[in-house]
């Protein structure tokens, strides 16, 4: 079986240079950009709505991303939408929430359904962002749950692109490896 697999008719579609570690695993309704790496144990499961990344993210080790389904409960759920230059820490549980560009998702985050991550944020390590939480653009966040901590330095919002490309590179060498 492959790591790769459509469901009800939908066949997960990747941007040019994407690399798929072959230990995860990428089902259904997902579309991601150009330069994605999934790193080895990721699950992405778009069985019951969208998921779509953008360019230059890395969705590390370990991570689960999925979605909300449309119910009773929550007409229409949630998709899981993840902008451009994101780093998805290992381990990282995305469900049905809204990720900005330029954003660090630390390592043991856990982002529920209908938050709202904004531009240039940085999550930190072990946070919880509990359903339908915005966090504001330019701001840490730290805890369980999670708070605003203080605004981000201007060294820190270059970083956003630097690791970005730092993960492109470090995923070509897996791509191009012969």
């Amino acid at each position: 079986m492959s790591n790769v697999r459509t469901h009800k008719g939908n066949t997960p579609q990747f941007g040019e240079r994407a690399w798929i570690d072959p230990s995860a695993v990428v089902i259904g309704d997902v579309q991601t950009g150009d330069d994605v790496s999934i790193w080895p144990m990721t699950v992405v499961r778009g069985d019951m709505h969208k998921i779509r990344i953008g360019n230059r993210c890395s969705i590390q080790d370990g991570s689960v991303l999925h979605i909300t389904h449309a119910s009773d409960y929550n007409p229409g759920g949630y998709p899981l939408l993840i902008g451009d230059d994101v780093t998805v820490g290992h381990k990282a549980l995305l469900h049905g929430c809204t990720i900005g560009n330029r954003v660090l998702v630390g390592m043991g985050c856990i982002i529920m359904d209908g938050a709202v991550v904004e531009d240039e944020v940085i999550v930190a390590a072990g946070c919880l962002v509990p359903p339908g939480k915005t966090l504001e653009s330019g701001y840490l966040y730290v805890g369980s749950p999670c708070k605003q901590a203080r605004a981000l330095s201007d060294q820190e919002k270059t970083f956003f692109k630097y690791t970005a490309a730092n993960y492109v590179k470090l995923k070509d060498d897996y791509l191009y490896e012969v």
